[in-house]
């Protein structure tokens, strides 16, 4: 399971840490968002220790979605060292997502 992002945790666990994040922006009735779920729980398996991945849900986070003008979903930002160094908006495959990670590790 991927982690759980909240607005009360999203500065100490995605922004003040050494590692990539990669924050998946999501809510309970996006199709979209229903079809990456199961490659983000992958995902987070596979870099579990090297890569924070979880996500965000937008309907019970407004803060955090609202401080990255988050419109549409899914929308998934990596961050590392406190600053957005890629972003995807809509579905993407496990492989597509894999190597953003990697090229950002």
């Amino acid at each position: 399971m991927a982690f759980e992002f909240t607005d009360a945790n999203f500065t100490e666990t995605a922004l003040e840490t050494d590692s990539l994040v990669v924050a998946d922006f999501w809510a309970e009735w996006c199709g979209p968002c229903k079809m990456i779920t199961p490659i983000i729980d992958e995902l987070s398996k596979e870099y579990d220790g090297e890569v924070v991945i979880g996500k965000v849900n937008v309907d019970n986070n407004p803060q955090v979605s609202g401080k990255y003008a988050i419109r549409s979903i899914p929308t998934i930002l990596l961050i590392k060292n406190g600053e957005i160094v890629d972003k995807h908006v809509g579905v993407i495959s496990k492989q597509a997502l894999a190597d953003k990670i990697e090229a950002n590790k």
